[in-house]
């Protein structure tokens, strides 16, 4: 073998600019799979990151939800499931979170834009979000808000005049609200680019409902329980207009929707096909060339005895040369690519160990189907037709 690989380099390196124009055009292939993928997981991480903040081991919802916007559209069930729940043995508590969009309007520009807004009981811990936990007390006051300070510049100045300690006053829904804190959390592109947190008694304020229908059921079981038997016994007890899901299940309920009922997922996986194909007919194109451009050479080898898996072989190590030099560049420019979306978009683009190794298989399998399908040229090359 180590002398086989220096013949597939020799070779390679015997066209330069050939060598510089294939490894570009790899480069490229690799880091359009790269952005696809990239962008495909990130926007499916972006539309589940608040559900990952729930603090909650179980999630009623209505049977017909299958994203958390549908639950701003009606698809709400009664609350005294939640008080049936809680006699289920092994719950701990079971609290209601509604969930509604409200015009908010900007307090610089006086425009209204639609805004998300979580209420809850300030009595219950509703979302591991420090910051919206340690300003409960402040919500339980009449027509006041807790402000997402990754939401969109659209919503005004909001986090910089709080932050110089100006008080920020506004309309949402045409009712006057005051912004009495911030947290962290960032909406999906999917579901809302601005959020607010609030009581539920506000939530009544705001929208003139009651408390009878609620969005989203968040129940948390006793330490020594387990989930999926708490889950089964729910399933059985609770009546067919609720559906049970784990925390982990109403995470990929959300991704599941983006993937299959959208087309999300079809376009980036379209993407990097179509990337995995430019690679392999550029690639092709190459090692044809070169075969061609060798084949009395390869005809010698055939001649003097070289069979033609050895032919095969060193064909194939060319692949493979190829697709280690076109995916490191590729890889490093999709890194560098990665940190200027997250920083630009707030997307969580983030270069991950099992996405690099996928993208690296890609890539070889790339070249090495170009590499086969180049060698049938050696299938007909005939050492006696070739010196006659």
């Amino acid at each position: 073998m180590s002398k086989r690989i220096p013949l597939a380099w020799l070779q390679l390196m015997s066209k330069k600019n050939r060598l510089l124009v294939v490894l570009a055009g790899i480069a490229f292939s690799t880091l359009l799979i790269f952005m696809q993928l990239g962008f495909q997981v990130a926007l499916y991480d972006s539309a589940t990151e608040i559900h990952k903040k729930f603090h909650a081991d179980l999630i009623l919802t209505h049977p017909r939800v299958e994203n958390l916007i549908d639950v701003t559209y009606r698809l709400h069930f009664p609350n005294r499931r939640l008080y049936q729940a809680l006699s289920i043995d092994g719950v701990e508590s079971a609290n209601s979170l509604y969930v509604r969009f409200a015009d908010w309007k900007n307090p610089s520009q006086s425009n209204n834009r639609a805004i998300l807004i979580f209420s809850f009981d300030p009595e219950d811990t509703i979302f591991d979000i420090p910051d919206i936990n340690a300003s409960l007390d402040k919500i339980k006051l009449p027509d006041v808000v807790l402000f997402d300070r990754l939401s969109r510049w659209e919503f005004g100045s909001v986090v910089s005049n709080f932050e110089q300690g100006q008080e920020v006053s506004t309309e949402v829904n045409n009712r006057k609200i005051t912004v009495v804190g911030l947290f962290s959390l960032g909406g999906s592109i999917f579901s809302a680019d601005g959020i607010l947190m609030t009581s539920d008694l506000n939530f009544i304020r705001l929208f003139n409902e009651n408390l009878q229908n609620v969005s989203l059921g968040l129940v948390n079981i006793k330490p020594n329980a387990n989930v999926q038997v708490v889950k089964e016994n729910l399933i059985k007890e609770l009546p067919q207009d609720v559906k049970v899901l784990t925390h982990k299940e109403f995470i990929e309920l959300e991704k599941k929707y983006w993937a299959n009922s959208s087309t999300i997922g079809y376009i980036f996986s379209l993407g990097a096909m179509m990337g995995f194909i430019v690679g392999a007919v550029i690639v092709y194109q190459i090692l044809y060339t070169d075969v061609t451009e060798h084949l009395a050479q390869y005809a010698t080898l055939k001649a003097i005895g070289y069979t033609q898996n050895y032919l095969l072989s060193l064909v194939l190590q060319e692949a493979l040369i190829l697709a280690v030099l076109g995916y490191i560049p590729g890889f490093l420019i999709s890194s560098i690519l990665y940190e200027l979306t997250k920083n630009a978009s707030r997307l969580p683009m983030n270069m991950d160990l099992n996405r690099a190794l996928f993208v690296f298989i890609l890539t070889f399998l790339m070249c090495l189907i170009s590499g086969a399908i180049a060698m049938l040229k050696l299938r007909d090359a005939d050492p006696a037709d070739i010196f006659n």
